[in-house]
């Protein structure tokens, strides 16, 4: 059983609440401070390790995860034959990209793209768009169907 699902068994408990400083404290300073340079590449195979512990089977399992883990609202954008466009936004979004010219979302897309490769079974990518103006952050999935994972 997946954490989604057994938060879904115990709908009757309380859920905590994300606290924005705690968050960005872990998310935007400590992690900043102990991966350095090498930060975005690390999240993004961080990322490819969580949705491996965590795999999903459809867009509707993943949009429902990034809610569960205050990650943001994922909507689909548009789904081509070979990549989709993905958008996160809310407040925890809109607040990390006001607050740091430099924040990367680099786990969002390592997890998105290995939840592609799951669902797909073909070698993914996935690439962040951020977007002060609008505090949203896009993401491209390109996939090829003849690299088999």
């Amino acid at each position: 059983m997946s954490e989604l699902q057994a938060s879904e068994k115990y709908p009757d408990s309380p859920q905590p609440n994300v606290s924005l400083f705690g968050y960005e404290l872990i998310r935007d300073i400590l992690l900043k401070e102990l991966l350095g340079k090498d930060e975005p590449e690390i999240l993004y195979w961080a990322g490819k390790k969580l949705a491996r512990k965590f795999p999903l089977y459809n867009l509707d399992e993943i949009i429902a995860f990034f809610h569960e883990a205050d990650w943001g609202i994922l909507t689909i954008k548009e789904e081509k034959r070979r990549e989709i466009h993905l958008t996160l936004s809310g407040d925890l979004v809109a607040n990390r990209l006001q607050k740091d010219n430099q924040a990367t979302f680099q786990l969002e897309a390592g997890f998105l793209a290995q939840q592609l490769e799951i669902q797909k079974k073909v070698v993914a990518e996935a690439f962040e768009h951020p977007n002060k103006r609008s505090g949203r952050v896009q993401f491209t999935l390109k996939w090829d169907k003849n690299d088999h994972t």
